[in-house]
């Protein structure tokens, strides 16, 4: 899985809008993309992983009622060979990753808690998720649908004035879309 992945292919899309041939998988294609950006940016985060563990740099916090330092992290599944070093070089093993219960709820780490801290520190890691959230796709492909139907009306406008079905497409996201991803959006902690 790359960094920031599509999240549904051409053929899926092409399945859940009922296409039955490739004239129209160059389109297909760039909605998938430009959705896949809209997941992330509504999310606050995305769902894909590097492809081989890397330096990152953080800056802990002092939380004075919790008497310890906090190091809010890019998301976090593998923990295989995390690594984490201090400003002057010393490995630090002295942390807990944070929210306890986010592997069992297949949910990413988020947050170091350090009880010392001598400045900034460098975790290496297999930074992302391990796999796409299934609600990633879901909502990948509600909203490319409404994408495909915006194709049909240039102007935003749906329907006949005449036959008195007429209806403006508003540019926004669509609600199950927001609906079905709102569980994944990443909320942002202060120490």
């Amino acid at each position: 899985m790359t960094w920031k992945p599509d999240y549904a292919t051409v053929g899926e899309l092409a399945s859940y809008l009922n296409i039955d041939d490739a004239a129209d998988d160059a389109f297909l294609a760039i909605w998938i993309t430009t959705v896949s950006r809209n997941v992330d940016d509504f999310c606050g985060r995305q769902f894909g992983q590097v492809d081989a563990p890397e330096e990152r740099y953080y800056t802990p916090v002092y939380d004075r009622p919790a008497g310890a330092w906090f190091a809010v992290i890019d998301d976090l599944q593998d923990v295989t060979g995390l690594e984490v070093v201090a400003e002057d070089g010393t490995a630090v093993t002295d942390y807990v990753l944070l929210p306890r219960n986010a592997a069992a709820e297949g949910r990413p780490y988020e947050r170091l808690r350090l009880s010392t801290c001598t400045g900034e520190i460098a975790p290496t890691a297999l930074w992302g998720w391990t796999a796409t959230p299934a609600a990633c796709t879901s909502g990948l492909l509600l909203q490319a649908a409404r994408l495909a139907k915006r194709r049909g009306s240039p102007f935003g406008i749906s329907g006949s004035p005449s036959e008195q079905g007429e209806l403006r497409l508003l540019a926004q996201l669509d609600p199950d879309f927001r609906t079905s991803l709102k569980p994944l959006q990443r909320r942002w902690w202060a120490a």
